[in-house]
C-alpha cells in the first residue's frame, strides 16, 4: 500500500509540473497564405528591397534623363558709398575767382541686375537616350533583385514554419507517449497491490514516466525557441504563441515536370544575368555617343538697373536695361586623348564578361535544379516509406499492449515496442517536412516559388 501511494503521488508531481510548463500565452493559428502576407508586409529584407525598387523606379522618370533643358535664374545687388573732394587746380570761375574744391560726401551708387538662362542640348550623339534605357534596365534589375530577396526570405519563413509544426506533431507524439506511461504506471501499482506485478515493474513505469516528461519538457521549449524564430522572420513580437498549420500537400510530379522544362525563363538569376547583358549593350552604345558632336540652344534675359549720384560734371542719373539673347552651340571632341576608344573597348570586355557569367550561370541552375529533383525525389520516397513503419510499428504497439494486459510480454519488451513507434512518428514527421522543404527548392529554382499555394 505505501509503494502504490508513493507511485501515485509521483505521479500527480510529474503531471501537476509537465502542466504548470505549459501555462503561457494563448495560442495563435497562423496559416501558411497569413504567414506569407504577414512576411511581405513586415521583413525588413523586403521593405528595403522594396526601397531599392523605388529608387530605380524613381531613376526611369523622364526628370532624370537630361531631356528636358535646364533654367537658372541669378540675381544681384551692389551698394557703393563714397567720399570725394575735386580739386580744380586754380581754375577761374565766370566771375575771374579760384574755383573751389567741389566736396560730395556720403555718394550712394547702387546696382540691381537679375536674368534667366535657357539651356537645352538638342542633340549629344543618343548618350542620353542609351543612359535612359540603362536605367530602365536597371529597374528591370532591381525587380528581379527584389523577386530574389522575397524568394530567399520565403524559403527561410517555410524552414522556421515547417520546423514549428514538425515540433507540433512531435509535442503531440510525446504527450501521448507520457499518458501512456502514466496509464501503465497505475495499472501496474494497482497489479502490484493485487500481487499481479512485482515491485520492479512499478519502478519501470515511474521511471519511463519521468523520461517522457523530461522529454516532452525539452519539446515544448524547442517549440517556443522555434516560435520566436518565426516571430523574428515575420517581425512581430517574439512572444505570440504561433501555432502551424501541419497540413503538407505535394505537387504532382507533372506540375513540377513541367515547371522544370521552363526553368531558363523564369529562374531569377537567369534573367538578372539578361539585365546585366542588356545594360553592357547599352553602355556600349553609350560609349559610341562619345564619338558624335553635341549640338545645343542656349537663351537668356537680362534686367540691370543702376541709380548714380551725382558728381563734380554731372547729376545724379538712373539707367535701367533689359537684354534678350539667343544662340546655338556645336561641341565635338576630335580627340580626348583616347579616353573615349579606351571606354569603348572596356565596355566590349564587360559584355563578353556577362555573356560568359550567363554561361556559367546556366550549368550550374542546371545542375541545381537536377540535384534539387533528385533530392526531391528521394525526400518523398522516404516520407512515403516512413509512413508505412508508422503503421507497422502502431500495429506491433498495439499488439504489444494487448499482450502486456494479458501479461504475456514484460514492461521492458512493451517499453521497447513503444520507443519504437515513437522514433517511427518523430521521423515520419521530420521525412514529411523536409520533402516539403525539398519540393519549395525545386520551386525557387525553377522561377515558381512565388506563383503556387502552400
Amino acid at each position: 500500500m505505501m509503494l502504490k501511494k508513493y507511485a501515485l503521488n509521483a505521479i500527480v508531481v510529474l503531471c501537476a509540473f509537465a502542466k504548470a510548463y505549459t501555462q503561457e500565452l494563448p495560442a495563435v493559428i497562423l496559416s501558411k497564405e497569413q504567414a506569407v502576407t504577414t512576411m511581405l508586409d513586415n521583413n525588413f529584407g523586403i521593405q528595403i528591397a522594396n526601397n531599392q525598387v523605388a529608387i530605380a523606379k524613381n531613376n526611369t522618370s523622364i526628370l532624370n534623363g537630361d531631356f528636358l533643358p535646364s533654367l537658372t535664374g541669378n540675381a544681384g545687388t551692389n551698394f557703393d558709398r563714397s567720399d570725394s573732394t575735386t580739386d580744380f587746380g586754380g581754375a577761374l570761375d565766370a566771375n575771374g575767382n579760384p574755383r573751389p574744391d567741389n566736396v560730395i560726401n556720403a555718394a550712394e551708387t547702387t546696382r540691381y541686375n537679375a536674368s534667366i538662362n535657357l539651356d537645352y542640348t538638342l542633340f549629344d550623339g543618343l548618350g542620353r537616350h542609351y543612359n535612359f534605357k540603362q536605367l530602365k534596365e536597371q529597374y528591370n534589375l532591381s525587380q528581379l533583385q527584389a523577386r530574389e530577396t522575397i524568394e530567399n526570405t520565403m524559403l527561410q519563413l517555410f524552414s522556421v514554419y515547417y520546423e514549428v509544426a514538425r515540433l507540433e506533431e512531435n509535442v503531440g507524439v510525446l504527450e501521448n507517449a507520457l499518458q501512456i506511461s502514466k496509464e501503465r504506471a497505475i495499472r501496474a501499482s494497482y497489479q502490484f497491490e493485487y500481487g499481479q506485478a512485482n515491485k520492479l515493474q512499478v519502478l519501470n513505469a515511474q521511471v519511463d514516466i519521468t523520461t517522457d516528461s523530461i522529454n516532452v519538457l525539452n519539446a515544448r521549449q524547442n517549440l517556443r525557441n522555434a516560435q520566436r524564430d518565426l516571430n523574428v522572420v515575420l517581425n512581430q513580437n517574439l512572444e505570440d504563441n504561433i501555432v502551424a498549420d501541419t497540413t503538407v500537400v505535394f505537387i504532382s510530379t507533372l506540375l513540377i515536370d513541367s515547371y522544370i522544362e521552363k526553368a531558363t525563363q523564369n529562374n531569377v538569376r537567369l534573367l538578372q544575368a539578361e539585365r546585366d547583358m542588356a545594360i553592357s549593350d547599352y553602355q556600349i552604345k553609350g560609349a559610341k555617343a562619345l564619338f558624335l558632336p553635341t549640338v545645343g540652344l542656349t537663351g537668356s534675359y537680362g534686367w540691370n538697373r543702376s541709380n548714380n549720384p551725382a558728381s563734380a560734371f554731372f547729376p545724379s542719373t538712373t539707367a535701367t536695361s533689359s537684354s534678350l539673347a539667343v544662340g546655338a552651340s556645336l561641341r565635338w571632341d576630335i580627340f580626348d586623348g583616347g579616353r573615349a576608344i579606351t571606354g569603348l573597348k572596356n565596355a566590349k570586355i564587360v559584355l563578353d564578361s556577362q555573356e560568359l557569367t550567363k554561361k556559367r550561370l546556366e550549368q550550374e541552375v542546371a545542375r541545381d535544379i537536377a540535384n534539387a529533383k533528385g533530392n526531391y525525389s528521394n525526400a518523398v520516397a522516404i516520407y512515403d516509406l516512413q509512413e508505412q513503419n508508422v503503421l507497422t510499428n502502431q500495429d506491433n504497439f498495439t499488439r504489444s499492449q494487448e499482450r502486456l494486459k494479458l501479461g504475456q510480454i514484460t514492461s521492458v519488451e512493451f517499453r521497447q515496442a513503444q520507443l519504437n513507434l515513437l522514433n517511427a512518428q518523430v521521423t515520419k514527421n521530420a521525412a514529411k517536412y523536409t520533402a516539403k522543404l525539398a519540393e519549395l527548392q525545386v520551386l525557387q529554382l525553377t522561377g515558381q516559388l512565388l506563383n503556387v499555394d502552400f
